[in-house]
């Protein structure tokens, strides 16, 4: 599936993350770790940034100024109301070109929906797009090796697709970060995140 199209599908169902049921804790513990990695507090991107606002709302709360980009005009319509005072972006993050650096990027649960063909060069851009000393937490399938696949869990089909664990250890070393941590925090489920942070 193309970028855009995965923008379509979230359009639709944007009711699932306004819901009641929805759980807005979700990512929020593991992002607190992310940010006590952080040397400076000035500038956050939220890659993915959806529409409930919970860890734009985190960000200010640590201090930083944040922005926030989606391929989904809707989700960016709602994130929008909710903050009328923050930056955001309707845009495909693999074509966009990074406004400026940051201090620490969330790309919770999001990046996997990028073709598994631009990976790597997408998270090479984030990475490159860190401050020294700045952190980047990612959610990504904790597969061994790389893969792909769709999913229509949530209504319409969506695609996901993984480095795999080796992969994204092979890429960070080589964009002179360090891998801070790395758990599957939804075991047995294959969900894992890194925290990553620029020499």
């Amino acid at each position: 599936m193309k970028p855009e199209e995965i923008g379509q599908a979230y359009n639709s169902i944007t009711h699932l993350w306004q819901s009641d049921k929805f759980n807005r804790t979700n990512g929020i513990a593991q992002h607190q770790r992310a940010v006590a990695f952080t040397q400076q507090q000035r500038t956050a991107l939220d890659v993915g940034c959806g529409c409930t606002g919970r860890i734009i709302d985190l960000l200010i709360a640590e201090g930083f100024t944040a922005e926030g980009i989606d391929i989904s005009a809707e989700m960016i319509r709602l994130a929008q109301q909710r903050h009328p005072q923050i930056r955001f972006y309707h845009q495909d993050i693999c074509e966009w070109e990074l406004p400026q650096r940051y201090d620490f990027i969330s790309a919770w649960d999001s990046i996997w929906h990028v073709p598994l063909t631009q990976q790597e060069a997408l998270l090479t851009k984030l990475f490159n797009g860190l401050n020294s000393g700045g952190v980047c937490i990612f959610s990504c399938g904790g597969t061994d090796v790389a893969d792909d696949h769709t999913d229509n869990t949530m209504g319409p089909e969506v695609y996901y697709s993984t480095l795999g664990i080796p992969g994204f250890l092979n890429l960070i070393a080589a964009s002179d970060c360090i891998c801070r941590h790395l758990e599957y925090d939804q075991y047995p489920e294959l969900h894992s995140y890194f925290i990553v942070q620029k020499i």
